[in-house]
């Protein structure tokens, strides 16, 4: 391919991610625009959960508590977009974002029964971060371990500390377990996909 041919491909490569991430953000902000009642028959709720309504483990992270919390969960999709996508090809960034949803679906159902509901899309960016770490080796050795050991450190410090000044709102508790079982369903499937080729 010539390097106007490969300039172009790259610039429609560009536009088609944009275009990937509008439609996200927008798929985000539809069921905050349906109001509660969207929002309460989807979030995770234990009681629902064990009542046979499968559907919240993965749905719940659509759904946001309000305006605030939205525009924080896409402003750290965006981040992690802006950085990292071309880093896989998107059906390899749908798997580490399917892996994370159910392994924080799963991990508060199974592991954490004091946790009643939740909702959000802060567990799965956290899967999509260590798979970001993973995929990012291949372009960016060193930036990779520092965005892993980034991630790593705010895990840490979740567990030790609590969450992060500035996320906590009296109205809406961080779920910080969330974090890391979404980061560790994202690094498993990260891993088990191996050197995935870039999207360009």
């Amino acid at each position: 391919m010539t390097e106007a041919g490969l300039a172009k491909f790259r610039g429609a490569a560009r536009r088609h991610r944009l275009a990937a991430l509008l439609g996200v953000a927008a798929l985000l902000a539809l069921p905050a625009l349906a109001g509660p009642p969207v929002v309460a028959a989807l979030r995770y709720e234990r009681g629902a959960v064990a009542a046979g309504q499968w559907w919240r483990l993965l749905t719940c992270h659509l759904v946001h508590f309000d305006a605030r919390h939205l525009v924080l969960n896409l402003a750290g999709l965006g981040l992690l977009w802006w950085l990292f996508v071309a880093d896989a090809r998107p059906r390899d960034w749908l798997a580490v974002a399917l892996a994370a949803a159910l392994a924080v679906g799963g991990g508060l159902y199974v592991l954490d029964p004091q946790v009643a509901w939740y909702l959000g899309l802060s567990g799965v960016l956290h899967g999509v971060w260590a798979g970001a770490a993973v995929f990012a080796r291949r372009r960016w050795p060193l930036e990779a371990l520092v965005t892993g050991a980034l991630l790593a450190a705010k895990l840490v410090a979740e567990r030790w500390v609590g969450p992060l000044a500035g996320a906590v709102d009296a109205a809406l508790p961080v779920v910080v377990a969330a974090h890391l079982y979404g980061a560790i369903g994202g690094l498993a499937a990260a891993l088990a996909l191996g050197r995935p080729r870039a999207s360009l």
